[in-house]
Formats: C-alpha cells, sequence, structure tokens
C-alpha cells in the first residue's frame, strides 16, 4: 500500500510515474544512446526511464541540466540546489524539494537551512546571501515579472556576480520545468510500512 506524501522533507520519497519506463533490456538502441548522459552521471532513475519514451527531448534535457546543476565556476553547488529548492516549493513539488534539499544539506554538511525552510517556510530567519538567493528563485518561479529590480539588487549586495546571477535564474527556470513534468508523469509515495 502506498500514499501520496504532500508535506516537505528532506527524505527522498519514491516517485510513481504513471506511464511505465522504460525497460532497459528491451530499449531500443535510441533511447540506451540518450540514456548515457543522466542527470548526475550516475544511476537511471525511473523518472529518467520515462523521459525515455522521448528521445530526442531526453538527448538534450540530460545534458542541458548537468550543464546547469554540475559545471564547475560561477554559483556554488549548494547554492544552486537552494534555487532549485526555492521553485519547487512554490511549485508544491515534494519530490524535487527533498532531493534539493538533502543535497543542499549534504554540501553544506548542514541542514540548519533546509530545517528552517521546511518548518518555518519562505519566510524563514536566513543569512544574507541564502536570503537573497531563495527570494529570487521564489519570485521567479510565482511569475518571473515578479523578480524585480529589488531582487537583483539584494543579489548584487550579497555578494553575487553576474555569472552566479545567470545559475540562479537557471537552475530556478529548469525546475520550473521540471517540477511541472514530474506532476504530470507521477506522484511521490511512500510504501505504508515506511510511514511512522
Amino acid at each position: 500500500m502506498t500514499r501520496v506524501i504532500t508535506k516537505f522533507t528532506r527524505n527522498v520519497p519514491h516517485w510513481q510515474p504513471r506511464v511505465t519506463p522504460v525497460n532497459l533490456q528491451e530499449a531500443t538502441e535510441e533511447q540506451l544512446d540518450a540514456l548515457k548522459v543522466t542527470p548526475s552521471n550516475t544511476k537511471v532513475s525511473d523518472y529518467v526511464l520515462t523521459l525515455a519514451h522521448d528521445v530526442e527531448s531526453l538527448k538534450v534535457r540530460s545534458p542541458l541540466f548537468n550543464a546547469i546543476m554540475y559545471d564547475k565556476g560561477g554559483m556554488r553547488r549548494a547554492e544552486r540546489e537552494l534555487g532549485a529548492l526555492g521553485a519547487s516549493m512554490v511549485n508544491h513539488c515534494i519530490y524535487c524539494a527533498a532531493v534539493h534539499a538533502a543535497r543542499h544539506a549534504q554540501l553544506e554538511k548542514s541542514t540548519e537551512v533546509t530545517d528552517r525552510l521546511f518548518r518555518d517556510g519562505a519566510k524563514a530567519e536566513l543569512d544574507a546571501r541564502d536570503r537573497a538567493i531563495f527570494d529570487f528563485a521564489v519570485a521567479l518561479s510565482e511569475a518571473p515579472s515578479q523578480a524585480g529590480p529589488e531582487h537583483m539588487a539584494a543579489l548584487k549586495a550579497a555578494g553575487l556576480d553576474a555569472a552566479e546571477v545567470l545559475d540562479l535564474i537557471l537552475s530556478a527556470a529548469l525546475f520550473g520545468w521540471a517540477n511541472r513534468l514530474m506532476h504530470v508523469l507521477g506522484d511521490p509515495v511512500r510504501v505504508s510500512e515506511d510511514v511512522a
């Protein structure tokens, strides 16, 4: 028995697709080629295997994802995760919020920021740099026109340069899209035995 998760947490739930993922043993040559570059260059998730039904899109999506979230230079990885977390919280994507919160905590070697955000919401107490990053990602995700000059001034005052701001825009925008795609393709669930 499973239940859909509705509360933000760093415990990454299982993502249950509505469309049967591609079976690697039965994948076409084109699907296998598209799956060579997976997000994070590690395992192939059910989500990516579901996306493999659209080979042309997946061949573009995975390298783009890797470039935005993992390339060297620009914004620190943990800050990209914070931008993705802001977008995922706005879009109420429980799965993505858990993944990005867990990665942020791992990279920062601290759960303090994500504990505060999940306990106190978007107005949680954060240092000036994290506040500027999170607020910009939230505003951009709510409606791009809401990310205005005051957000840019806060990012600049917090010490972000143009390359870092671009990385923030890209990470928040990427998850504005990815969150919505995950919502229509599946649900975050927990097996009932795992629920305390």
